[in-house]
């Protein structure tokens, strides 16, 4: 950055000084180097004037190339440290302390897959795509006054290890050979970055993109028109005040079928109800208010299905929002609808077990409130990053503890829906009978 920075000011400087001798020496014709000039004194001085010009705007381009070099040299590679080793020494290993000449606190990498599976929970090759893509980011955003001096790939190292491994901030401090504040403040920007910069990493898909959506879980099912899983996981979190108290934080999501996450809202205190969080969040009052999910229904069975997300049971039955029949009987269609729902439903478990091997989201967060949840969402950027780059290391096999909620919602559906979302389940039903015949 250094270099980028001093191009840029020494290109702005000779464009000042250029313009200056402009102005010092104004002539019809300023560049122009014709004898035949009337005044022969104006003559002279633009024939000296010209080659200095020319002079400058040389020095011009070879700044503008300096910083063209900058953005472009090769990066350092260096030697990470496994997990299970013991704490860093800087005189044995002086790339991850500041080097002489340098003056900058250098990341060591290594190609060993499991090194990056183990401490950043994705390949080497990712690790350097996202560092080459936050790089700007990651070091423009110093304390004031207080530069930090570190590689973006250090930076990124630093707050990636914390997520991934939930290790707290003295052992990473150990590890990497900077101070626990540094390693604190590394984590915190990078989740700030994710969270804010590229949160279009997470966004609800247009109309013509559900429609691929949608697809994709016909293939899976049979059954159309559907455009999601509707999960709400919680995450635990332990305040250390005058006794240890432990609370959780409720987060929605919705999934599609490759586990990737479409929305997610996280912040509500874990005892809310599945259906509470979903009546409180921006997702329910757009769609019932048409501004997702509005796209023409289709026709199953003489019954126009609307498009829908599947959720548990802990949520009510609606028109746009699919649950799985209570106590249906052994070889009914009420049945294979269950069965097909449970299909359905795998992606948005798999989605939030993933989220939970995330190290740091995988055992009580003793952070503050809202620090815990830029954890939930910084882990869901890169849940989708990660899927985007094809790279599965982060995706969890199993479905680990979100299991199906046996709990379920008490309302009185039939009374407080009416008949429009009991008539697309039987619908749907009938066609996963058809299907499963």
């Amino acid at each position: 950055m250094e270099s980028r920075k001093l191009a840029a000011l020494l290109s702005s400087l000779i464009s000042e000084l250029i313009l200056l001798l402009l102005l010092l020496f104004p002539s019809s014709s300023p560049l122009s180097l014709n004898s035949n000039s009337t005044n022969s004194t104006n003559s002279n001085s633009d024939a000296n004037l010209f080659p200095l010009i020319h002079y400058f705007l040389s020095v011009q381009k070879i700044a503008a190339s300096l910083g063209f070099l900058s953005i472009s040299r090769k990066r350092k590679r260096t030697h990470l440290p496994e997990p299970d080793a013991g704490p860093i020494d800087d005189e044995e290993n002086p790339e991850l302390g500041p080097r002489l000449g340098s003056g900058r606190v250098q990341l060591v990498l290594t190609r060993t897959p499991d090194s990056f599976k183990n401490c950043f929970r994705m390949t080497s090759s990712t690790f350097e795509w996202l560092s080459g893509l936050l790089e700007p980011l990651l070091e423009c955003r110093d304390p004031v006054g207080s530069p930090l001096n570190l590689s973006a790939e250090l930076r990124l190292g630093l707050g990636l290890y914390r997520l991934a491994t939930g290790s707290d901030y003295p052992e990473i401090s150990n590890r990497f050979g900077v101070s626990e504040s540094v390693a604190k403040f590394c984590t915190k920007q990078l989740c700030r970055v994710l969270c804010t910069d590229f949160r279009f990493w997470v966004t609800f898909p247009t109309p013509n993109e559900l429609e691929s959506v949608s697809t994709a879980f016909q293939t899976l099912t049979g059954l159309p028109n559907c455009c999601g899983v509707l999960e709400c996981t919680r995450f635990k979190v332990v305040k250390n005040n005058d006794e240890i108290e432990e609370h959780s934080i409720a987060a929605q999501i919705v999934v599609d079928s490759s586990c990737r996450i479409l929305s997610i809202v996280a912040g509500y205190r874990g005892d809310k109800a599945d259906y509470k969080v979903l009546k409180s969040s921006t997702l329910c009052k757009d769609v019932e208010e048409g501004r997702l999910l509005n796209s023409p229904p289709v026709n199953v069975n003489g019954v126009a299905v609307n498009q829908y997300l599947v959720g548990n049971r802990g949520y009510p039955l609606l028109p746009w929002l699919m649950v799985p029949y209570v106590e249906a009987l052994p070889g009914s269609c009420e049945e294979n609808f269950n069965k097909v729902h449970s299909l359905m439903r795998v992606s948005g478990l798999k989605a939030s077990a993933s989220l939970k091997n995330w190290g740091v989201l995988s055992k009580p967060v003793e952070e503050e409130f809202k620090i815990a949840v830029a954890y939930i969402g910084a882990c869901s950027m890169l849940h989708n990053a990660l899927l985007m780059r094809e790279d599965y290391t982060a995706l969890g096999d199993g479905l680990g503890d979100c299991d199906q909620s046996t709990d379920y919602y008490g309302g009185l559906e039939e009374n407080l829906i009416g008949s429009k979302a009991s008539d697309i389940r039987s619908a749907l039903a009938t066609r996963a009978n058809e299907l499963h015949d």
